[in-house]
């Protein structure tokens, strides 16, 4: 079965919204850190009618748990692979309302300029969380590093590498602090998000060993969306909210705050919420 590529939406018309007897639509969205793409978004959404309160909780888990709890309208920060997972394992029913951006992810080295120089008995930091230390895994496969079992599914693990020629060791730490372990020269390689380095790390696309294919249709799992409560998807906030994102403003200030290692993506909605239902099976399953 088919599926589809995923295109980049940068930059779009401005959109036209009301909202409606001249009053802002309010609306509280979690994250996970504060950034300047975050106040392009706020400012060209106050131009048309919309009000946002960003919320920062500094983690991962907390912009779903208070989504949960009704502390806040919506969140943006994950790929539907971890949303999946989340729902999951806490029986929620958070889901997209439309996408957003995806991000660039590879194997990097501070002391490697190639994967041929990985040493035997290397150790590679990956994600300790089951979506983006299976997006590791599918990475270091792709690159020939590693075989994963033909039936490891939508979150493989450690366990499902069959194939380790070189007798790699997999280091699993938080996928945010993985940057900061960048140059520990313990570490041959790490294999993260190429948005999570700091700019003064100096850290690019252009760095990386190896370099995941973002837009290929494979990793539709790995599309951000703003997510929300599945009683509050006919929110009017969202179809203002969708527009902004496509404003070439917004686009221009992602690509200055990360130097194109993140792109907007446009992916219809209902392909998101069919991917999600078949990604939360995958992850009940796996419970």
């Amino acid at each position: 079965a088919g599926g589809i590529a995923l295109g980049t939406a940068l930059g779009g018309q401005n959109a036209e919204a009301s909202a409606g007897d001249g009053e802002p639509i309010k609306v509280r969205i979690a994250v996970s850190e504060d950034s300047a793409f975050q106040d392009a978004i706020k400012e060209v959404a106050a131009e048309q009618g919309l009000e946002i309160e960003w919320v920062n909780t500094e983690d991962w888990v907390l912009p779903n748990t208070e989504l949960v709890a009704g502390t806040v309208d919506a969140n943006a920060f994950q790929h539907i692979l971890y949303l999946s997972a989340f729902n999951a394992e806490n029986g929620a029913d958070l889901t997209p309302v439309f996408s957003t951006v995806i991000t660039q992810w590879g194997v990097f080295s501070a002391s490697h300029d190639s994967l041929d120089e990985i040493p035997e008995g290397g150790r590679i930091a990956i994600p300790d969380d089951p979506s983006n230390g299976g997006r590791a895994l599918n990475i270091l496969a792709t690159a020939g590093l590693i075989e994963l079992a033909d039936d490891a599914g939508d979150f493989p693990n450690t366990d499902d590498v069959v194939a380790n020629p070189r007798g790699l060791e997999f280091v699993e730490i938080g996928a945010r602090t993985i940057p900061q372990q960048f140059d520990d020269p313990s570490l041959s390689a790490v294999v993260v998000g190429t948005s999570y380095f700091d700019p003064s790390q100096g850290v690019t696309k252009e760095s990386a060993l190896y370099l995941d294919d973002s837009l290929a249709e494979q990793n539709l799992p790995y599309v951000n969306v703003v997510a929300t409560r599945a009683d509050n998807v006919d929110n009017p906030a969202w179809k203002i909210l969708e527009k902004v994102y496509a404003d070439p403003r917004v686009a221009e200030a992602l690509l200055e705050e990360n130097f194109g290692n993140s792109v907007l993506v446009k992916v219809p909605v209902e392909t998101l919420r069919d991917k999600l239902a078949q990604l939360q099976k995958s992850a009940e399953a796996n419970k």
